[in-house]
């Protein structure tokens, strides 16, 4: 019996040294549970309370993200699925099993409204993907939605992971061709520096995308002017 209490006190006192530690270095203690109002921040990003989460396992499109729909129109697919994770959420409150942090000190969490995993739900619907390089949880979630066509699987969206690296490298302009020559199922249309559609779209040379120095190089090339 002495040996067992020995061991608990033993233990119990390790980890308020390694607590200790860790806030000695700065380091944040992850907690296991957050639970409290939720503020929508984008696809996969909410606040719950005061802490910034993101949910774990699933990576939606990009706030500024484009998609095409089954129409072949384009559309604002980044403001969709926020504006859809909102209202779904609407007042109620959620509670988070924390797994890890990010780099950018979030929290990464399973969160639940109302007893629905959000990761999950959004990945039924077809409105994010699952988020393989960390997870495999919702993989068959989105061979579902895929199969059936769903939300942005009912058109042609880009990977979010492409999709931000794709925007560090096309949005930097070689020189002074700022025009940007971008191919959908529209055509082949240029954008000017400073129209609406121009700081979200990305030049994806091995699609034949590409940089104009002016509006009658594009012109020449077979490019029409966005909105015209």
């Amino acid at each position: 019996m002495g040996s067992k209490l020995f061991v608990s006190h033993y233990a119990s006192g390790m980890l308020r040294v390694f607590v200790l530690c860790l806030a000695t270095l700065g380091l944040p203690a992850v907690a296991e549970e957050l639970r409290g109002s939720v503020r929508v921040v984008d696809g996969d990003t909410i606040e719950v309370g005061r802490d910034k989460v993101r949910l774990f396992g699933i990576d939606a499109v990009e706030k500024d993200q484009t998609c095409q729909g089954a129409d072949g129109r384009d559309f604002a697919c980044g403001r969709h699925v926020t504006d859809w994770l909102r209202n779904f959420v609407g007042t109620r409150e959620a509670v988070c099993d924390v797994r890890d942090r990010d780099r950018y000190g979030r929290f990464v969490a399973v969160c639940r409204v109302g007893g629905d995993d959000l990761g999950g739900v959004l990945v039924s619907a077809g409105l994010t993907t699952a988020y393989r390089r960390y997870s495999r949880d919702y993989v068959a979630q989105e061979t579902a939605a895929r199969a059936a066509g769903l939300g942005f699987w009912a058109g042609e969206f880009q990977a979010p992971a492409r999709y931000r690296q794709e925007r560090i490298v096309g949005h930097e302009a070689p020189g002074a061709c700022r025009i940007k020559g971008n191919i959908s199922k529209n055509g082949r249309i240029y954008h000017m520096p400073g129209e609406g559609s121009y700081a979200r779209t990305g030049i994806r040379p091995e699609k034949g995308e590409r940089w104009f120095c002016s509006e009658a190089d594009a012109l020449a090339a077979g490019w029409r002017r966005a909105g015209g």
